[in-house]
């Protein structure tokens, strides 16, 4: 069970975070906290696995208390919870577990919980991976491992996720280079995949192809071999 903090200087939205949080079965006691220090108290009082705080706090920021958390010798992990976008950069700089927006969705905080749950097993483990993305005048920062497939467009790529997609200015050779240690593999000259994210693969008159998060992406017959090996090691099987 994951014991949590939830801050924020607005009480409803502590309150429906919690609510929230209280419905995932893998959640423990949640402790609430409505300002910066009343949450400082809380960290140095309970045990505390996670802690869900709101960046714009008055007096003692979330930022503040992610820093003061750093210097901790078994900090929890950390998600930040707002409503903008504009300190993303400054918290995954803090080695924020995740970044969520307000209003927030079921959905999207259980997968946050999930990366909790995983870190947590894994004993901390290192910081995840993060990419710098612009969208619409903002930069964004997201997680590598949110990238289910990417797409070559020209000397860019796209990059795909369960909620989005993002541009970047980088080819898809080079991505396929940097990236395979991180279990990413090209399939087509325009497409390259995330192993973990892959449902299936399937052999058709049509011409292979690999299902990954709802789509279903072209395989070559440069690329079938390696990309049949590389399914068969993590036993996923084609469709006849």
């Amino acid at each position: 069970m994951i014991n949590v903090l939830v801050a924020d200087d607005e009480l409803p939205a502590v309150e429906e975070l919690a609510y929230l949080l209280g419905r995932d079965d893998r959640i423990g006691t949640i402790h609430r906290a409505s300002s910066g220090s009343e949450a400082l108290r809380a960290l140095s009082t309970e045990s505390v696995d996670a802690v869900f705080l709101d960046i714009h706090m008055p007096a003692v920021s979330g930022l503040d208390i992610a820093r003061a958390i750093a210097r901790s010798s078994h900090p929890p992990a950390v998600v930040f919870v707002t409503a903008d976008e504009d300190c993303a950069l400054e918290a995954f700089e803090l080695a924020a577990v995740d970044y969520l927006l307000k209003p927030v969705r079921a959905e999207r905080l259980a997968r946050s919980v999930g990366r909790i749950s995983e870190l947590l097993r894994d004993g901390g483990g290192p910081a995840p991976e993060m990419i710098t993305v612009d969208q619409g005048g903002t930069t964004r920062m997201i997680r590598r491992d949110d990238v289910t497939y990417v797409q070559a467009q020209g000397d860019y790529a796209r990059l795909h996720t369960a909620d989005a997609s993002y541009l970047i200015r980088v080819p898809l050779a080079d991505l396929e280079q940097q990236w395979a240690d991180a279990g990413f593999i090209r399939t087509h000259r325009s497409f390259l995949v995330a192993l973990k994210h892959v449902a299936s693969m399937k052999l058709s008159a049509d011409g292979p192809s690999v299902s990954v998060a709802g789509a279903n992406l072209p395989i070559s017959r440069r690329h079938l071999p390696t990309v049949r090996e590389k399914l068969q090691a993590t036993r996923i099987r084609p469709q006849l």
